[in-house]
């Protein structure tokens, strides 16, 4: 691999089965992309079917996954499990973004290392934290439901932008809160440190995929809510779930308007 190729380097990140592996390269080609140390080669990048990812966890459909409250350290286990998993799938769609959609400019590539970067220091802390309630990464089933919105969107980074970013990241904005009062509960501290560093970033992750969202509208001279309404009936069955933590979310760069609109102004259903 040669380590002037961008998109060598991204493949190499998002190939690699290990999580220590996975981390370190994705770490290290956001370092040398910050550096100036990579060049962008031209071409159409070959389709990514898989990331790559270790043996385990098992992945599971969503309700075939163990639901235990967080009251205990079992369920503290189980809770820190789904984090860390969300991570490790975020770590693969930040750095598909950069090998997948090459037309965009640097400035795109840039930010999706740098979504990738943070990706990767979250997975290691929220590992860390499920190491010391005597569990691993891998000991719970998972499920894929990030990873399959990646395949779906794969044909268009504006589909890509409104449906990952805007849909899915939003989303843990808005139950960042909730999981940090049940933490509270049950006397993690610690856990509610993590999730306070995890939602001030995500709410940089957000923008960033907002910005390219309005960007990629304007382009192409389309109007941004019902574009995203269509990709939303499209992808998501014309549903998202509510209620919306509108602080965070205007943080992250929606408009008051939209967050009208999400919340069935528009005739997006919110579910609680």
């Amino acid at each position: 691999m040669s380590q002037e190729d961008l998109y060598a380097a991204t493949r190499a990140a998002l190939e690699a089965r290990e999580p220590e592996e996975k981390v370190r390269l994705t770490h290290a080609v956001a370092a040398a992309w910050r550096e100036g140390r990579l060049r962008c080669a031209p071409g159409e990048p070959a389709p990514i079917g898989e990331p790559g990812r270790p043996p385990r966890p098992l992945l599971v459909r969503p309700r075939d996954l163990p639901r235990r409250k967080p009251t205990s350290r079992a369920g503290l286990a189980v809770l820190f499990h789904a984090l860390t998993h969300i991570e490790f799938n975020a770590i693969n769609l930040a750095l598909d973004a950069v090998y997948r959609f090459r037309a965009m400019p640097d400035a795109f590539r840039g930010d999706w290392l740098r979504v990738a970067d943070e990706e990767a220091s979250h997975f290691t802390l929220l590992r860390e934290h499920l190491r010391t309630l005597d569990h691993d990464y891998g000991d719970y089933p998972a499920h894929d439901g990030l990873w399959e919105m990646a395949c779906d969107t794969a044909y268009d980074c504006l589909a890509r932008m409104a449906l990952v970013p805007r849909c899915l990241e939003a989303r843990g904005l808005d139950v960042n809160p909730g999981i940090q009062a049940r933490l509270r509960e049950a006397g993690d501290e610690v856990g509610v440190g993590l999730l306070e560093i995890i939602l001030r970033d995500e709410i940089g992750h957000v923008a960033i995929g907002n910005r390219w969202f309005h960007n990629l509208c304007e382009q192409r001279g389309l109007a941004p809510m019902p574009t995203f309404d269509a990709l939303v009936a499209r992808h998501m069955k014309g549903r998202l779930r509510g209620p919306f933590f509108r602080e965070a979310r205007l943080s992250a760069g929606f408009t008051a308007d939209e967050l009208d609109y999400l919340e069935g102004v528009g005739g997006l259903k919110a579910e609680v």
